[in-house]
Parts: C-alpha cells; sequence; structure tokens
C-alpha cells in the first residue's frame, strides 16, 4: 500500500479526551475516529489491525472444532423476558421499539439468541456436542464510555456457545476453549493470564478471565508468588489461617466515647489512638434479600461481589443516607453491628479482632472493647473482604498473593443450564428422557485485544505492534521522492517484497523526513527500511526494527531474504 493513496490522517497530538495511552495513540496513528460516546470509526490502518485479530481468532477457532455463524444485532425482547434478563441486565441495555411499539434491544451478548435457535433444530443426544461463534458488533449503554476501544458502547466481540448433553462433555469444551484462547493470545503476542473470575450478568457456575498484563490495566490480579493460582481480585481468595492472630487480652467492658466529627477509619484510629486493625467497619447494604450489615475489618476492603454471592443477591447496593439512618439511628459513619436490627455477615477477619472499636448508632460516637458474639451475634462468617498483598494463597502451602494489573480480553464460562431452562431448550437422552441442555459460553473483545497490545508494547514514540496483529510488516520510506535513484530503489523494494508475500506499506509522500519517521514510530510497523541518498551510493537500504535502537546496513540484492529472515525472528521474540 502507498501512503499517498491510503486514508491514513496521523495527527501529532492526542485529544484531550484520551485518557490511556492505547487511545491516545490509536487516534494520532490514524487508527480510529470518534463519532459519537464510545462509539468509533475504524480507519484503513485499525481496521486493518482488527482483521488481524479477527483472522487469529477464526482460524484457532475453527481449528478447535467450533462453526461460524452470524446472528442479529436488534433482538426482540420476548427472548430476553424468556430468559429472565429482560428487567434484570440493567441500563447497558439498550432497549428500543419499531414503528409498531414492538420491543427490541441492541444486543449486548447473544445467550438468549442462540439458545432459541439451537432449541428449534437440536432434538437428539445424537446431535451434540455443538460449538457455534460468531465475530460481530455488540452495544452496551455504559454509564462512562472510556479509554477508546477498551471501553466503549459499541464493540467488536467474538462470542461461542456450546451445548452439550452431559456435564463431562461440556466439562471437556471448558478447556477446549481454554486451551483455545491460551493459542490465541499467544499468536497475538501477548503476555496474558487466565484467572478465576465471577461470572457477572452473563450468570453461570464457573469462569476464568483473560488478561493481558498492563501497569494501565483496569482490572486487579491477584497471582500466587508460588504456584499457578490466580484470580481477578473480586473471586481472588486467601486462606482463613493467617488474616490475623487473635489477641491475647482480656476482654474488658463495652464503654461508649465521644468521637465529634470522626467518621473514617483513620480519623478513628488517630483521635483514639489505636490501629486500624482494631477497628471494625459497618456497612449497610440494600439487597433483595433485605437490608443487611457486612462487616469487616478496619485495614481491609469489603468484597461487595463476595456479599452478593454470600446473599445469593440478585442486586446488592451500598445503602443510601436515609436507610442507614432508619437502621441505626445515625448518619453514616457512625454505624456498628451493636443493636443491629438487620442480619449481620462478618468476614473471617472479624473473627481475630479483641476489644474492637465500632461505631455507636449514635451521631459522634463510637463503641470501645466491642467483641463478638459477647456484644453482638453474626448469622454467618464468611470470605468476604478484598485480598490484599502478602495475603496467603488458598491453593499452595506457601505461596503469597502478588497484585498485578491486567485488561480483560477473553472471558469463558461455564452456564450450566441457566439459559436452557428458562427458555426449554431440550434434547432427549439415550434413554428418550427430555433434559435441559448444557451450556458453555466464550467471548473475546477484539477491539479490547488490539488496545492491549498497545497498552503492552509502546515506547514514548509510539507503538511497537507484535508482528502478528502489525497492519504491515514493513514500512519502506524513500527519504526524497524527487530523486529518481531513490524513487526507482523504492519500487523495485517494494515489489519485491509483495512477490515475497509481505505487507508493505511505502511512504511515497513529497514530506520532509522527520515527518517520515515520526509517522512510522507513532504508527509502530515491526520493519522499517529507509531508502536514502547516501546509502544507495554503497548500493545499500538501512534497516531497523521499531522494537531495537540500533540499524543496520542491508545490500540491495539481499534485502527481501534479510526482511523474511527479521520477520521471523521479531515473530518469535513477539
Amino acid at each position: 500500500m502507498r501512503f499517498s493513496k491510503m486514508f491514513l490522517p496521523t495527527l501529532k497530538d492526542a485529544p484531550s479526551d484520551a485518557e490511556v495511552i492505547s487511545h491516545r495513540l490509536m487516534v494520532r496513528a490514524g487508527m480510529i475516529r470518534k463519532v459519537a460516546s464510545g462509539i468509533y470509526n475504524y480507519l484503513p490502518l485499525g481496521l486493518r489491525v482488527i482483521r488481524k485479530v479477527e483472522n487469529i481468532v477464526r482460524e484457532e477457532m475453527n481449528r478447535a472444532g467450533a462453526q461460524e455463524v452470524s446472528m442479529p444485532m436488534v433482538i426482540p425482547s420476548e427472548l430476553w423476558q424468556e430468559s429472565g434478563r429482560w428487567d434484570v441486565y440493567g441500563k447497558e441495555l439498550l432497549r428500543i421499539k419499531d414503528r409498531h411499539q414492538r420491543g427490541f434491544c441492541l444486543g449486548p451478548t447473544h445467550e438468549e439468541v442462540i439458545t432459541d435457535m439451537v432449541r428449534r433444530e437440536i432434538r437428539s443426544y445424537r446431535e451434540l456436542p455443538i460449538n457455534l461463534y460468531q465475530i460481530q458488533t455488540k452495544f452496551r449503554d455504559e454509564i462512562r464510555p472510556r479509554f477508546g476501544l477498551m471501553r466503549g458502547r459499541e464493540f467488536i466481540m467474538k462470542d461461542a456457545y456450546s451445548f452439550h448433553a452431559t456435564e463431562e462433555d461440556a466439562e471437556k469444551e471448558y478447556q477446549n476453549m481454554y486451551d483455545t484462547y491460551c493459542r490465541i493470545f499467544e499468536r497475538c503476542g501477548l503476555k496474558f493470564r487466565a484467572v478465576e473470575a465471577e461470572t457477572g450478568p452473563i450468570g453461570g457456575r464457573f469462569s476464568h478471565e483473560f488478561m493481558v498484563l498492563a501497569a494501565t490495566g483496569e482490572d486487579s490480579i491477584a497471582s500466587c508468588s508460588k504456584c499457578n493460582y490466580a484470580a481477578n481480585v473480586e473471586r481472588a481468595e486467601t486462606k482463613i489461617e493467617g488474616l490475623g492472630v487473635k489477641g491475647q487480652e482480656e476482654k474488658r467492658p463495652l464503654e461508649k466515647i465521644s468521637t465529634p466529627g470522626m467518621k473514617t477509619v483513620d480519623e478513628v484510629s488517630k483521635f483514639l489512638k489505636t490501629i486500624p486493625q482494631k477497628l471494625i467497619k459497618t456497612l449497610i447494604y440494600n439487597s433483595d434479600k433485605g437490608v443487611v450489615a457486612a462487616l469487616v475489618r478496619g485495614d481491609y476492603e469489603i468484597n461487595e461481589t463476595k456479599l452478593k454471592r454470600t446473599l445469593d443477591a440478585e442486586w446488592l447496593n451500598l445503602a443510601d443516607e436515609e436507610t442507614v439512618r432508619k437502621i441505626t439511628n445515625a448518619p453514616s459513619g457512625f454505624a456498628g453491628p451493636v443493636g443491629l436490627p438487620t442480619k449481620i455477615f462478618a468476614d473471617y477477619s472479624i473473627q481475630t479482632v479483641v476489644n474492637a472499636v465500632t461505631g455507636a448508632n449514635e451521631a459522634d460516637a463510637h463503641l470501645v472493647n466491642v467483641n463478638p458474639d459477647l456484644n453482638f451475634t453474626v448469622s454467618s462468617f464468611g470470605d468476604l473482604r478484598m485480598v490484599v498483598a502478602g495475603d496467603l494463597c488458598p491453593r499452595c502451602t506457601d505461596g503469597k498473593l502478588e497484585i498485578f494489573r491486567g485488561i480483560e480480553v477473553g472471558h469463558v464460562f461455564k452456564l450450566g443450564t441457566k439459559y436452557s431452562e428458562a427458555m426449554n431448550a431440550s434434547f432427549l437422552n439415550e434413554k428418550g428422557e427430555e433434559k435441559p441442555l448444557i451450556m458453555g459460553c466464550y467471548g473475546i473483545g477484539i477491539g479490547r485485544t488490539a488496545a492491549a497490545s498497545i497498552e503492552q508494547n509502546h515506547d514514548e514514540h509510539g507503538i511497537l505492534w507484535p508482528m502478528a496483529l502489525a497492519p504491515f510488516q514493513v514500512h519502506l520510506i524513500p527519504v526524497n521522492v524527487k530523486d529518481k535513484a531513490t524513487l526507482d530503489a523504492a519500487e523495485n523494494i517494494y515489489t519485491n517484497l509483495l512477490n515475497a508475500g509481505l505487507d508493505v506499506l511505502m511512504d511515497d509522500r513529497d514530506e520532509r523526513a522527520g515527518i517520515k519517521f515520526n509517522d512510522a514510530d507513532i504508527i509502530g510497523i515491526p520493519i522499517r527500511l529507509t531508502i536514502g541518498n547516501k546509502t544507495l551510493k554503497e548500493n545499500r537500504v538501512e534497516l531497523k526494527m521499531r522494537n531495537r535502537q540500533e540499524a543496520s546496513l542491508v545490500k540491495l540484492d539481499d534485502v527481501a531474504k534479510r526482511v523474511r529472515i527479521e520477520a521471523r525472528q521479531f515473530w518469535n521474540i513477539s
């Protein structure tokens, strides 16, 4: 491709609303342009990268035995009402009506549509298992779209759904997809971890997220220093042992102390000259199971996902000021477990606290010498807190958890019969008995994968594409296109490289060398060939890899051979 013929509007500066490096560089490199909040045009350069990701995904999914289909983006509300998600999915589901006032939504995911498709066609266990996938545009009406393609409202996703007659077969396909995802992200040249995760609004019993490791990642990952255990912090566990050593001090009488204006753990700790580990935080929540109180030690944070799972709740929200006053007779910041009229759920860490400090359920007052069982009753103890670096690994004997940042690019779920039972999707087994289909679900964010690659592979000058995702493999730069010898040599090399099966972008613009080199750095194509008058007189061209500082001179006759060698080496190390 010739730069002069390509729609490739590079920019010197990034837009002011670009918060992360991938967003800034994708705009500056002429890959995407904003249409509306969270909605983007893919320009030719960006679309080439998207297609590279799609091709890898498609090849590996086909290799794994999945079959490609295409489903509509506009989905009738009846299917979502049938599954029960129409009223619980939330405002991310963009609901619309047609001219006949019939309800539809823009598909954020396609469990309902695929389940409807399969239940109409599959009758017998002999037709199972089956895995169907699509690569298609999705829409989720995010409350705060941000980070470019990392969290947009409209995005491209590969979503696959498998159907099985037995749990054993579903487990086998889950592992097949897990292995397939590992191959996909390895081929994309990404450093990633597969971590245990929550299932979220998709539902199901178990899932793994595939996280690209990057300092700018939105998600936190807990990973063991000794074994292979890794989990999203929403899911991450820790051993009950080692949560803290229970104090040996004698339990003292309960006492109320005035703490005017002291609400936070730091404020109360300093005022009472104690440590955060001696405080018990009491948080009041509204849920579909009623109003509940959750307790966690002062130096920890509550994990609302774990609390929701403990309650087996459909929804859970931190209570508003009015509810807090109604339950505790005090403003927020002074709640405590003593005398609360609600069920109390406590993290295991509370069991280690003796003579604790809590809110007094009274404005500007706290209680000291509070002890579980003696002063209040806990309905249930459990793992309700966020893990922190240094926590003991729940899987091995001497490992400790480390915390990393990551970007979710893929997710595999064990759905079980959540959708098939709700939508009456069944089959006849060997005995002629009607049974619900057992399902799995497997998603990859195509645009997120491209953006995550940039987050992981860039420098101060621009993008450092892995060879597998690069929009072109070679960036050919004739320094002075007005010089006939330079242009003729460039044309010859360009033709030879294309004939060798390489993707080449030739910058044939009549621009200053500095502009061409700056654009080359921003775009980030792995191999750069520079043809200048001086080196051409020596019958050589300059070859520079985007991920290296040094350059080398290559004979004109050896250019195609040398580029193929560098491409193979780059491919292996990227």
